[in-house]
């Protein structure tokens, strides 16, 4: 797998559980953890765009952004 900073790998993990604690919310407390997973999201997705657009990078946005999704989602066994 890539090099990736831990910064995105963390600032995916962050969106992840804000989003997971969706279900079975309603009312304000879902619009409140709605907003808390959209900005975790949205600083997650800022954060491949600016990694992604330097020059040490040789991946795409879009590779840099799975290789991480793939790295939080499903973790390969260390060893």
């Amino acid at each position: 797998m890539a090099d990736i900073p831990d910064e995105l790998i963390k600032l995916e993990r962050s969106a992840v559980e804000a989003h997971a604690k969706l279900p079975g919310l309603d009312g304000e407390a879902y619009d409140v953890q709605w907003k808390a997973w959209r900005t975790a999201a949205e600083d997650f997705q800022a954060a491949v765009t600016a990694y992604a657009a330097r020059e040490d990078v040789a991946m795409s946005r879009c590779e840099v952004e799975q290789v991480v999704k793939r790295a939080v989602r499903h973790p390969q066994p260390e060893g």
